[in-house]
């Protein structure tokens, strides 16, 4: 008898439509130069339960091609942004946060607080309670981390000034969304209860108190016992030379620390933040970040799916003027407040424009609080609706106030640089010499490079060579260097030359194919088993190759000739022609007889 499927049809169906989706939205956002978060929103509104859903009633054949189930989609959503927080983590380190202190704790906090009491003033103008009005206030306050995020590693801007201080908000903005929800639990019990104003206060600092409590403690075993156990894991992984297995030990990390902050009452996305950025300060933080890419693009794409979703255009038709003014002067608020507390702090005006415009929209932790709001009797379901779709229509903009604060931050740096006399000269830092392998061969370059003051980055898979060097004061990752996009990570886009020093033939042949699949014009010297390996590394597109066999013939009839009497310079000239003409027949594919 067959077993009947533990997961609905209905599920399967939704999972087709969705990778049918990326593969249209993708592409088309690419050729027409828009960012595919626009496009996955846009998705999201056209095939949910408002839309297509909604017709489907009177078309079936259209139920077919929509998206009517958000409880598997938020799940799978959520995923995406803690995929997202762990890599921001690994991006980061914990030296450079604490650099950042100043901005999270400050400016970061200080947004939260000011744009809270402003929207939460104007709520109440309108008659809302003032609990009520207050929640309004603290839920539009946040922005959506893993929109801005993505939007922002789309430009390559979040190691800017600007991207650094957007991130620093939005950290702070996270750090934020466990008293809020407290406050709406407390707001919750007091107006279901009757009880004296002491015994309430009592009960909120109880309750505060508590919930901090939990939290450092989540966030110290998170710390503490990462910097124990997660080097000395990955590198046992890793000596495996086990993809799967170490696609495993990512995936253990980055759930089991999300699940540890969830249990705590703290966000899942900061557990694995903190994951990240613990092991930012490991070897394997390259190899790291390209195995999860897949999974967090994929994810995050269904993350903005689900915000669509939630978009009423039969709601939106019912009060447009109501709705477009409270979008606008959302956004113009926190723009306003943004920017005013970005200049207070001393950031230069092209930064606090770009950086207000990206925070300006609403978030996504807004239906979280909003929905339990309404269930804890705060606001009736109109309230709510309303209020969803002003943070649903400010985050479906964010795509727009990104372009906008890219191209005004644009503008005030040439303009400031103008003012100054001189042109915007951009960015001038060169890039570091890639060197892959670093054994004996690929270490003693590594030394040379280190002596003439030229920057690089080693590459090996073997996890104790690259521990070997790093304790040596080398910069060394672990990675697969065959694959274009671990390249891409370890900085190929601006390398002024690529090192092969590999003993494998068979790889160091992978390794220039891939280096040239991505830059064609790169320089690339490669070592060489034999001559034959030599024509194939060639013919692969090295710059220079350098065989074994025949560079330690020449090394010793220099030594032999210098012996017998002959004179350095007429020594070194001789082996430089018999190398050129031993190393014409190798490029022109033939090996030298």
């Amino acid at each position: 008898m067959a077993m009947p499927s533990p997961i609905e049809p209905g599920f399967y169906r939704e999972a087709l439509v969705f990778l049918g989706t990326a593969g249209v939205v993708i592409p088309l956002m690419a050729r027409i130069r828009v960012s595919p978060v626009l496009g996955f929103l846009v998705a999201g509104l056209a095939l949910g339960p408002h839309s297509l859903g909604r017709l489907a009633e009177s078309a079936p054949w259209l139920g077919v091609i929509a998206i009517t189930s958000h409880d598997t989609v938020d799940q799978l959503a959520e995923l995406g942004i803690v995929f997202l927080l762990f890599t921001i983590g690994l991006e980061l380190s914990f030296d450079r946060l604490w650099t950042m202190r100043r901005m999270v704790f400050g400016l970061g906090m200080l947004q939260v607080t000011v744009t809270t009491a402003a929207i939460g003033a104007i709520a109440w103008s309108f008659g809302n309670p003032f609990n009520a009005s207050l929640v309004i206030g603290a839920c539009l306050a946040l922005s959506s981390t893993p929109i801005v995020l993505q939007l922002l590693a789309e430009q390559r801007r979040l190691a800017s000034v600007a991207g650094r201080t957007i991130f620093a908000v939005l950290l702070a903005q996270d750090l934020a969304v466990v008293p809020i929800l407290f406050l709406v639990a407390v707001f919750g019990n007091t107006a279901a209860d009757t009880v004296t104003g002491a015994l309430a206060g009592h009960s909120v600092l109880a309750g505060l108190l508590v919930a901090v409590l939990q939290g450092a403690v989540a966030v110290a075993v998170i710390i503490g016992f990462g910097r124990i156990i997660l080097r000395p894991l990955f590198r046992l992984v890793a000596l495996t030379r086990n993809r799967e297995l170490f696609m495993a030990a990512i995936l253990f990390v980055v759930v089991g620390t999300s699940l540890i902050t969830h249990f705590a009452n703290l966000s899942m996305a900061l557990g694995a933040f903190l994951a990240g950025l613990l092991l930012s300060e490991t070897e394997f933080r390259r190899e790291v970040e390209v195995d999860i890419e897949p999974f967090k693009g994929m994810l995050l794409g269904l993350f903005f799916i689900s915000v669509g979703m939630r978009i009423d255009p039969l709601q939106v038709a019912s009060e447009p003027a109501l709705l477009g003014l409270s979008i606008f002067g959302m956004v113009l608020l926190k723009i306003a407040v943004i920017g005013v507390l970005a200049r207070l702090f001393g950031l230069a005006w092209p930064v606090a424009v770009e950086a207000s415009l990206l925070l300006a929209g609403g978030g996504e932790f807004a239906f979280l609080v909003l929905g339990l709001a309404r269930s804890g009797g705060l606001m009736p379901a109109e309230i709510e609706q309303f209020m969803l779709l002003v943070a649903s229509g400010t985050m479906l903009l964010t795509p727009l106030l990104a372009r906008l604060g890219g191209q005004a931050g644009l503008r005030a740096r040439r303009a400031a640089a103008l003012a100054a006399g001189h042109d915007d000269p951009g960015p001038i830092e060169s890039g570091r010499t890639i060197v892959v392998g670093f054994g004996r061969v690929g270490r003693l370059v590594g030394e040379l490079l280190q002596g003439e003051d030229r920057p690089f980055i080693a590459i090996d898979r073997n996890a104790d060579a690259v521990a070997s060097a790093r304790k040596a004061g080398f910069s060394a990752v672990y990675g697969d260097a065959t694959r274009p996009d671990f390249l891409r990570r370890c900085g190929l886009a601006d390398a002024p030359a690529v090192v092969v020093t590999m003993d494998d033939p068979t790889a160091a042949e992978h390794v220039v194919a891939a280096v040239r699949a991505e830059r064609s014009e790169v320089p690339v010297v490669a070592r060489a088993r034999d001559a034959a390996h030599a024509v194939r590394l060639f013919r692969l597109g090295a710059t220079d190759v350098v065989p074994e066999a025949m560079e330690a013939s020449l090394d010793l009839a220099s030594a032999a000739l210098q012996t017998l009497g002959g004179s350095r310079d007429e020594v070194h000239a001789a082996i430089r022609a018999k190398r050129e003409l031993l190393k014409a027949p190798l490029r022109a594919g033939r090996p030298a007889q």
